[in-house]
């Protein structure tokens, strides 16, 4: 179980977000952005909370730019939040906690309805 963020590079994105199991919140950072330094210790909570049940993945887009420009990132932080390989939502910029986790909560209930629909 994964109880901490997982720093993920152009070559694993594929594999570890868009092929996961569980759905996924990708933040696109990089380490200049005082935004990004906001937010990250408020995804380091959440993905300890929803260890099991969601994966926090983080993408440098300093250093893997690939990913960030195949979804059209043009301001950081930039989370996307992907359920089977798609995009559900996407918030671009800071937040703070409490409306982070408003559409963290939205999200994982689109994700656990549109799972029911198919069982």
């Amino acid at each position: 179980m994964i109880k901490e963020p997982v720093h993920v590079t152009d070559a694993a994105f594929e594999k570890t977000v868009l092929q996961s199991n569980l759905p996924v919140i990708v933040d696109f950072w990089a380490p200049w952005c005082g935004p990004c330094r906001m937010v990250a210790p408020i995804l380091d909570k959440i993905a300890a909370e929803y260890a099991g049940k969601l994966i926090v993945a983080k993408v440098n887009t300093d250093e893997n730019p690939e990913w960030a420009m195949r979804y059209g990132v043009q301001g950081i932080p930039t989370m996307l939040f992907i359920a089977n390989g798609k995009v559900i939502h996407r918030q671009v910029g800071a937040l703070p906690e409490g409306m982070l986790r408003e559409i963290l909560d939205q999200f994982l209930e689109v994700v656990q309805n549109a799972s029911a629909k198919k069982n």
